[in-house]
């Protein structure tokens, strides 16, 4: 007979799913973080389950001996860090733009039943040029699901 369901006590079950997008430009040409705009909010059923962060966001750079460096939050914990020249470097001396697409999945446990927010923000390391999340519009997107622990 098909299988219908886990048995009790199993983990692995999606208990619920939350997405969300931003095509909102934003530009940053200093080595500080800047707000992607891109975030989402949850709220676990129980504090051993883990949320399952997937991230498809879209970052470009203008100008030469630029890069940039994304990080993902939960509310203002720092939970990854992408380095900077793995992200859309190019040296040189003629003006570059490189739209680049950065995708990740991460898997969290919150310890908690209160509401977590997921956010992405960035910055551009050497200060020079411009680093842009959702260029001229671009979409990014955010998922995130709980998983019974």
């Amino acid at each position: 007979s098909a299988i219908t369901g886990l048995p009790a006590g199993v983990g692995g079950k999606v208990l619920q799913v939350v997405s969300a997008f931003t095509d909102t430009d934003v530009s940053n040409s200093a080595n500080s973080l800047v707000d992607t705009t891109l975030t989402a909010t949850i709220t676990p059923s129980s504090a051993s389950n883990k949320i399952l962060v997937n991230i498809l966001q879209a970052i470009g750079k203008q100008s030469t001996n630029t890069w940039v460096n994304i990080k993902l939050f939960r509310n203002s914990t720092e939970l990854l860090s992408e380095p900077g020249e793995s992200i859309g470097y190019t040296g040189g001396s003629g003006n570059n733009y490189v739209g680049v697409g950065f995708g990740t999945s991460y898997e969290d446990t919150p310890s908690t039943t209160s509401s977590v927010t997921y956010k992405t923000q960035f910055r551009n390391p050497p200060g020079t040029g411009v680093a842009r999340a959702q260029p001229d519009g671009a979409a990014s997107f955010i998922t995130l699901m709980e998983v019974a622990g």
